[in-house]
């Protein structure tokens, strides 16, 4: 395939001098038009800037009417404009400076005797290197620009995708929480209404999850202080809600993933309800869910003033709550240590803020 011939406009009063171009330049391969003065110029460039067929302009300071530098102006201004490569007969150095700063990609001297067409095909062959850089770096800053624009549609449809998945979850495991509400109230074994409300519990503390994604601007993260405030709401509706009227929270607000958020909230509904059930055998008593950062750490402890050691002196308990705490307490990463100090019964976990390394050994131990 043959290279297109480039075509170069000469914007000059000379036509002797315009003669000489087209005959040198021609020779090296280009195309030449001649315009007489700057207005004639500016409309077939104008003319170009639509149709195309100039390739680069090489201009001429002195004309009656629009001189160079005014035809360089108006030159700029036009949207896809070619190169231009100034030309003058003056060896004021200061012009050269001007004709740069409006625009021109060169600048060269010339004489009536042809001598510089020389070196107008080496500024007017620079010039073109220099257009096709400039389109070439404009057309990969445009895709860089749309491959943006395409990845934060991609980015926003992904999080719309996300956030409808946690509204339709929260929805569907919320549903199955009040199911067991219901069956819970209705029982008539103690046993099997306390199952039932520690099954909805568990099952509550993964929906408050995928409603606090849904209703976050955040979907890396949940809040912990207003996750476990609504859990802590939903245990008091809860069959044994009777019995938390002195349930209290303070609670720092401390982010984390949606994953470990989840083990936090098994973790409080387990020993929250185990609390609940064991510590005061006459009725309701005072139980304290805290959270709070202890540098890198988080330290989650639920104290209750009752019996002492209450899961395993009551004969009811399964251990069920024990095994789940310790699964839980195990994805954390987290230490689980019974307070002896305490009166009654007082649990702390201490879990990294972050999640640990992959492939560090855990430190979790449940007591």
């Amino acid at each position: 395939m043959n290279q297109r011939t480039p075509t170069l406009l000469y914007i000059d009063d000379d036509s002797a001098l315009a003669r000489l171009v087209d005959r040198g330049l021609t020779r090296r391969g280009y195309r030449v038009v001649h315009a007489a003065s700057g207005e004639e110029g500016l409309e077939r460039i104008r003319r170009a800037a639509v149709e195309g067929g100039i390739d680069v302009v090489a201009l001429d300071q002195y004309m009656p009417g629009l001189d160079g530098l005014e035809t360089l102006e108006q030159i700029m201004a036009i949207p896809g404009a070619p190169p231009v490569v100034f030309v003058t007969a003056s060896q004021d150095s200061s012009i050269a400076v001007t004709a740069l700063k409006a625009g021109a990609a060169d600048y060269l001297v010339k004489d009536v005797t042809g001598d510089f067409i020389p070196l107008l095909h080496v500024a007017t062959e620079g010039a073109l290197r220099q257009a096709e850089l400039q389109k070439a770096r404009e057309e990969a800053e445009a895709e860089i620009h749309a491959s943006r624009d395409r990845y934060a549609a991609l980015a926003a449809e992904r999080e719309l995708l996300l956030r409808e998945v946690n509204h339709r979850v929260g929805n569907s495991l919320q549903i199955i929480a009040s199911l067991l509400h219901l069956q819970a109230s209705s029982a008539a074994q103690d046993e099997v209404k306390a199952a039932l409300t520690n099954a909805m519990g568990r099952v509550a503390a993964v929906a408050q999850v995928h409603r606090r994604l849904y209703t976050s601007q955040d979907l890396k993260s949940v809040v912990l202080n207003q996750y476990l405030d609504s859990l802590l709401e939903d245990l008091r509706r809860s069959a044994e809600g009777n019995r938390m009227s002195r349930l209290t929270l303070k609670a720092e607000p401390i982010e984390i993933d949606p994953d470990r958020a989840v083990a936090v909230g098994i973790i409080v509904n387990e020993l929250v309800m185990n609390a609940v059930k064991y510590a005061y055998p006459d009725g309701a008593g005072p139980i304290h869910v805290e959270l709070h950062a202890q540098s890198d750490d988080v330290l989650l402890s639920i104290t209750d003033d009752g019996v002492g050691d209450n899961v395993k002196a009551d004969p009811r308990s399964t251990g069920m709550g024990q095994r789940i705490v310790a699964a839980m307490a195990s994805k954390l990463d987290a230490t689980v240590e019974r307070d002896p100090a305490h009166s009654g019964t007082r649990i702390v976990l201490k879990f990294a803020r972050m999640p640990a390394a992959p492939g560090r050994p855990s430190t979790a131990a449940a007591s």
